[in-house]
Formats: structure tokens, sequence, C-alpha cells
């Protein structure tokens, strides 16, 4: 009972014209808002509602034709034992978001991790550079059209070492 109030306060609260839509589902709730103002959204549920732990942001690239990218940050409040996630959408051909770091200094790493693999840039961010690939690097290994092995020639591959004898 306690979690359908706490969805009613969320569809009512000071960003309800900003919701799109708002899932429970197995104790997890989502709340799917306007890319515009995710930033916006998350420092309500952070001030607001106790939501002061941001463990992860995750993007995904549902292969559409509209609104391809999904960028998800899930919140924790810790005191009250509750867990939520934060989505929106975004265009491919526009796939940028304003930066969460003013919120919390983790959202660095996590939206440099979603930059680098998934190829959502984040406006404002201190410091986005690639993680995991070169920089350089042009594509983006998470999304859908990234061949499963890879683009041939792009990084040079180490050299492989002999087979070992058994003994």
């Amino acid at each position: 009972m306690a979690e359908n109030n706490f969805l009613d306060t969320i569809k009512s609260s000071s960003f309800q014209d900003y919701i799109i839509e708002v899932r429970g589902y197995a104790n997890e709730i989502t709340v799917e808002v306007d890319a515009k103002q995710i930033v916006e959204v998350l420092r309500v549920l952070k001030e607001q509602f106790g939501f002061n732990f941001l463990s992860d942001i995750t993007g995904s690239d549902h292969y559409t034709d509209e609104k391809r990218f999904e960028v998800s940050y899930n919140l924790v409040n810790i005191e009250g034992r509750r867990r939520m996630r934060v989505s929106c959408r975004i265009e491919e051909d526009d796939p940028s978001l304003d930066t969460a770091t003013g919120l919390w200094e983790s959202a660095d790493w996590y939206e440099r991790e979603v930059w680098d693999m998934m190829g959502i840039k984040f406006n404002n961010h201190p410091d986005l550079r690639r993680m995991f690939m070169p920089e350089d690097y042009q594509w983006h290994p998470l999304r859908k059209e990234f061949p499963l092995l890879g683009i041939p020639g792009s990084i040079p591959l180490p050299e492989k070492d002999p087979p070992k004898e058994y003994k």
C-alpha cells in the first residue's frame, strides 16, 4: 500500500508536467520523463524525495526510427530504503542530454561510459573523454549497428603469442 502512495506522490509532484509514463513492477518504479527536463527532475528527486545516491547511469539502443536511445538513471534513497529508475528517450540525430554531475559527482564516470559505448553526449560535462576506446575511435560499440566482430582494422590488435607446449 505504501508503494501506491509513493507512486501517487510522484505523479502529483512539482515535475508532473514532465512525466511521460510511470511504471511499477516487482517493487521497482520507473519514471519516464521529458529529456529536456531530466536534470530538473533528478534535482527534485534528490532534494525533495531523498534520492541521495546515484547508483548507475545506463544507455540503451532501441534501434527505432523515433527516440532511438534511452538513458536510465538508477537512484537510491538510502534512509527510506527505496530505489527507482528515471529514464528518458532521445533522438538519433541529436543524442545528447544535460549532465547530472552538478547533482552527483559519480555521474562523471557513468556519463563518460555512456558516451564512449553509446555515443550519447552530456552537455556541460566537465571531462567528457572516452574510457575504453581510443580517443580518436569514431564508433560506439554498444550501438545496434556495430558489427558483432568489430570493425576490421579499426584498432591495431596485439601480436599473438606462439602456442605454448604442454608439459
